[in-house]
């Protein structure tokens, strides 16, 4: 049984060494998000010099971007930078993806562990 793409990305996020991933993790520490909390629920091609995306972060904020190189020149991942990065926590359930997003929110890890005393 194959993992759902939340599952994948999220984990390609957090401790892929390949280019894009890399860059992405800077780009949304640039952003304020924590990369190694957040959940990547989906992304992928969207044309010839972009990539679709959507995230939720440690606090339950939803974001769509745009992450925007050329596939077609070597190492351009490298100097990828996000375009269109919306807030869109108050509208997902109306926008592109809200079962994997809906699905990502319950699979989602615990943000923060609490360790009570034995």
């Amino acid at each position: 049984m194959s993992q759902a793409p939340y599952v994948q990305n999220t984990h390609l996020l957090r401790t892929s060494t390949f280019g894009l991933w890399r860059r992405l993790r800077s780009l949304l520490e640039d952003q304020g998000l924590d990369p190694a909390a957040t959940v990547m629920v989906n992304l992928f091609p969207d044309g010839g010099d972009h990539e679709f995306g959507q995230c939720i972060d440690e606090d339950g904020r939803v974001y769509s971007f745009e992450l925007v190189y050329d596939r077609e020149t070597p190492k351009a991942a490298d100097r990828a930078v996000l375009r269109n990065w919306t807030d869109i926590t108050d509208t997902w359930q109306q926008r592109a993806f809200p079962d994997e997003i809906a699905s990502a929110f319950i699979w989602r890890p615990p943000s923060r562990k609490t360790a009570l005393p034995a």
